[in-house]
């Protein structure tokens, strides 16, 4: 029987409850709002499957890829849509045009970030781009499974202990399955991002009243949100930001979507000035399991692993043109095949210039003494504990960032006219 003493030891991947043939363990939210397994003892068997999956329990063996590149969507269309090259996109494409079905994370209509699939080349558009956000599993491995078993081919995409969470839970490999995972900082709290959504759309009505000269006491007026996306490339890939479209109401009543009565506005930040983005990369309130991830170092076992290649401006600076350039690991032959296939704009690279900037390729991210401050004033505070803690930090340790952000700036000027 599973029984979880350390937070720190589960990934949340949903391995242990997908596998469950009695349905005996749940996923339950904490109350930080990460899902972790509850187990019925009055049902479980004790028939010990459930750890037998576990990829925290049952690691793999770190690996180095076989192939590395810089790559780039040959659609510029698509390459701004996505985060970094849009390489997942012809992947994804590929497998539907032989019939097949593609995985991955989209957000649902309260805008909290599920795992879902399609079939159609339209439906891909929903998995691309990054949402930092942990995604919910739900019942995706056992559809995959069944999908398989159809000998229909699978591309199922995720994070690294997502991917190795499936790879245990199919206790077996599938010649028709296609595993791509994305270098991952951490996954921030669910819970998190639903206060800072709720909060968001507070300060918009307030910011709407205080222009209209109104008070409004009810929450019918709320803005609708209409898009998010957590690396818009308005200023470049580099100086990426949040945006957030919204319907503006001309009229009270509007509470479901977007009307012919409504405005649609645009909230676009950078990523240093948005405060959920500040938290998140400030590590204030990432899944504990993130502080010490059990998938990093190639074991996860995906057949290819995407990222942002970040410095590539100091190795190709004639391939880099600020609209974003991805970073290919190409893990197996079966992976190999597949990447071929995309016809991507792309240089072979080496696994060390990918690390330099990368280091989320090998190394968790640090768990600090703010994790517990942010906690504790979160639910007093809301969103706004980061700005608290952020503002209380020492001195010493602003100036620092301070000129970590100027030494990158002079790095990314001097390549620019190098």
């Amino acid at each position: 029987m599973l029984q979880l003493t350390n937070k720190q030891d589960c990934c949340g991947c949903h391995a242990c409850a997908s596998v469950c043939a009695r349905r005996s363990i749940t996923m339950q939210e904490d109350n930080e709002g990460f899902l972790y397994p509850v187990v019925d003892v009055n049902t479980c068997t004790d028939c010990g499957l459930c750890e037998k999956v576990c990829p925290v329990i049952n690691q793999d063996e770190p690996r180095k890829p076989l192939k590395v590149y810089a790559a780039k969507n040959r659609n510029e269309e698509i390459r701004r849509q996505s985060s970094s090259g849009g390489i997942f996109t012809p992947l994804a494409e590929s497998v539907i045009r032989e019939g097949g079905v593609v995985f991955g994370a989209k957000f649902d209509k309260d805008w909290n970030v599920v795992h879902a699939w399609t079939d159609t080349i339209e439906g891909i558009a929903d998995f691309r781009g990054s949402k930092y956000v942990q995604s919910i599993i739900g019942c995706t491995y056992r559809e995959a499974r069944e999908f398989l078993k159809q000998g229909r081919k699978v591309l199922f995409s995720g994070t690294p202990c997502q991917i190795a969470g499936l790879r245990k839970f199919m206790r077996k490999e599938y010649d028709n399955l296609l595993t791509v995972d994305v270098v991952c900082h951490g996954v921030p709290s669910p819970l998190v991002w639903r206060k800072y959504l709720e909060e968001t759309r507070e300060k918009l009505r307030a910011e709407s009243d205080a222009g209209k000269n109104t008070v409004s006491s009810s929450l019918m007026d709320l803005p609708v949100i209409t898009g998010i996306s957590f690396r818009d490339k308005t200023h470049g890939w580099k100086k990426y930001g949040f945006r957030l479209r919204y319907a503006a109401s001309k009229a009270a009543g509007n509470t479901v979507s977007a009307s012919a009565n409504d405005t649609e506005c645009t909230l676009l930040q950078p990523f240093p000035e948005n405060v959920f983005m500040k938290g998140f990369l400030s590590n204030f309130y990432l899944r504990p399991s993130c502080y010490d991830c059990s998938s990093r170092t190639g074991k996860s076992g995906s057949d290819i692993s995407i990222a942002d290649f970040w410095g590539v401006q100091n190795y190709y600076p004639e391939f880099d043109d600020d609209r974003g350039v991805g970073l290919v690991l190409v893990n197996s032959d079966k992976g190999r095949k597949a990447y071929e296939q995309t016809n991507s704009d792309s240089i072979e690279s080496t696994y060390e210039q990918g690390l330099n900037q990368n280091p989320c390729l090998e190394h968790s991210v640090a768990r600090t003494k703010h994790v517990k401050t942010f906690w504790d004033n979160f639910s007093l505070k809301g969103i706004d504990a980061v700005e608290d803690i952020i503002c209380k930090m020492k001195p010493g340790v602003i100036i620092r960032l301070y000129r970590k952000g100027r030494r990158v700036a002079k790095r990314m000027v001097h390549a620019l006219f190098r």
